[in-house]
């Protein structure tokens, strides 16, 4: 991947979503000097069984927060759509283009919108299919003046859009060396992964899939992200 920019936005639909993967690259990005922004659809509030949203939103964030801090960003933005209700639609478009307007970024990254998860064969979340489609969409409609015309003044600097975890991916970001930055980034999710209700081992599950990468990217650690033309 091309890393000759300076401003990054990455726009998912929950708390953790960036740190399933791609925390690992931007904790890279941000080491070198790079300004990242995180924006998130929702709160997630509905994210953990048996605590009700109410008490589960304001944890959420407080963990987002902190989990984002190990990775190096400090910029983070919470759009306050429902959690497991986000609609594709005008009203999430204009909300990203208003994010993308403030921030002026160069690289938007956003996370797999496919209806699956690859070999795997699980439904992805509806949230992560709306957030991610929304946010390829917005990086258009955040370049034209006569678009959402409240949402700021356009913003034509975008020059490359990257979604993780897809099916096809185009380009890969060498993490070797700060994956452990991305283990420890997920960790900070305490509440949410105590509520799976399984065992479950963040280094584990992030080195191997960053090993997988690695496999195909010819290099030990990778993040893999599909190139889109907006």
């Amino acid at each position: 991947m091309d890393e000759s920019w300076a401003r990054a936005i990455a726009v998912v639909a929950h708390p953790d979503d960036l740190e399933y993967g791609a925390a690992s690259a931007i904790a890279r990005w941000t080491s070198q000097g790079k300004d990242v922004t995180y924006a998130l659809a929702t709160r997630g509030e509905a994210g953990i069984a048996g605590m009700p949203p109410e008490k589960a939103g304001p944890l959420r964030e407080e963990e987002q927060r902190q989990s984002a801090a190990v990775v190096g960003v400090s910029k983070i933005e919470f759009m306050g759509h429902p959690d497991g209700a986000v609609e594709y639609g005008l009203a999430l478009r204009r909300d990203i283009t208003a994010a993308i307007r403030r921030v002026r970024p160069e690289v938007v990254i956003t996370m797999n919108f496919e209806l699956t998860w690859g070999e795997v064969g699980g439904v992805n979340h509806s949230d992560h299919r709306a957030v991610g489609l929304a946010t390829l969409d917005a990086c258009r409609d955040a370049a034209n003046e006569w678009v959402f015309p409240d949402a700021g003044p356009a913003w034509r600097g975008v020059t490359g859009a990257y979604v993780a975890g897809t099916s096809t991916p185009t380009h890969y970001v060498d993490v070797t060396e700060t994956i452990e930055l991305g283990v420890a980034s997920l960790r900070e999710h305490r509440a949410y992964i105590d509520g799976l209700g399984r065992e479950f081992d963040p280094d584990d599950f992030l080195r191997n899939i960053a090993g997988f990468g690695g496999m195909a990217a010819g290099c030990e650690m990778a993040v893999l992200l599909q190139s889109f033309k907006v």
